[in-house]
């Protein structure tokens, strides 16, 4: 039986790739190992049209397909958490496809229009909500300038169940979450190296982009974080640590690329990044991947 969402919110949320074929269309059959792989491993939650998805550089209608299958091809394993993002009539459009295909809750990312303001996001979410049929949502959360007081303004909203709190800025994610109803479940939204950091500061659960490549390792931290073991927790994210920082260069520009050029290490290929994400990895990069694959003996 699938986890509840709230269950899965507090596990990691995976977030797939988004693979392309030979003509650079989106070919979501490619996830199919991928996803069996992630959730034999005890994935609690895929991700789709995430960040590590390229969500921004995919149309609208791309997004749709991508939802659509991968709810498919979860076949009601796990909760799927989809995506939603970009102008307001995009996001409903995403939205209302994203309840029809079956996604059990909504990822808003945070609008990147230059022009935003937190009142305006209230809306945002709003429209959002109603567009879906009243999905429950996820926040995803990667400024924090807003301060807490419109933080709170956004989680006040009913179909608000989570938080993807994806700034390095601990001490105001407790804040937050000390100004927000009790029953949210607040995510370390920076992967697993920052996942102890938040848990410390009564975070649950974190995203992970490594899933796609090795959900194993990830599971194990999430199950040495859960029992309390920081220490176990700390020397498993040392011995994933050399993957994280190749995708951190280039001003985290090798994010989405160090994961595909993983896989496509492994005899998974899924295609290349698009353009403004860098790709392939540089002579350098490509050694240090090459080196962390062998090291860890990952197939």
């Amino acid at each position: 039986m699938a986890l509840s969402l709230e269950q899965a919110l507090t596990g990691i949320s995976g977030i797939l790739v988004t693979p392309y074929d030979d003509n650079g269309d989106v070919a979501p059959h490619k996830l199919a190992p991928i996803v069996d792989r992630a959730l034999r491993a005890g994935l609690h939650m895929p991700v789709v049209n995430g960040n590590t998805g390229e969500f921004y550089a995919l149309t609208t209608e791309e997004a749709s397909v991508m939802v659509r299958e991968v709810v498919r091809l979860v076949d009601g394993r796990a909760p799927v958490l989809a995506g939603i993002g970009r102008g307001i009539r995009d996001a409903i459009a995403l939205a209302r496809t994203s309840a029809d295909a079956g996604a059990t809750a909504l990822m808003v990312h945070q609008p990147p229009d230059p022009f935003v303001s937190p009142r305006g996001i209230v809306d945002y979410l709003k429209a959002i909500a109603d567009a879906s049929g009243g999905l429950p949502m996820m926040l995803y959360l990667r400024n924090d300038t807003i301060g807490t007081r419109a933080i709170a303004e956004l989680c006040a909203l009913p179909q608000v169940r989570g938080i993807k709190w994806a700034t390095p800025n601990p001490l105001k994610l407790a804040e937050a979450k000390a100004a927000c109803r009790p029953d949210l479940v607040w995510v370390g939204g920076l992967a697993e190296i920052w996942a102890p950091v938040f848990y410390s500061v009564g975070a649950r659960g974190f995203t992970s982009g490594l899933i796609n490549v090795w959900p194993e390792r990830s599971v194990a931290i999430h199950a040495a974080l859960e029992a309390g073991n920081y220490t176990e927790a700390n020397e498993l994210i040392a011995g994933m640590k050399a993957f994280e920082d190749i995708r951190a260069e280039e001003m985290n520009g090798t994010n989405v690329t160090g994961v595909k050029a993983a896989l496509l290490a492994l005899g998974r290929d899924c295609g290349p990044t698009r353009p403004p994400s860098a790709w392939p990895l540089t002579a350098d990069q490509q050694a240090k991947l090459d080196t962390f694959i062998s090291r860890n003996k990952l197939s």
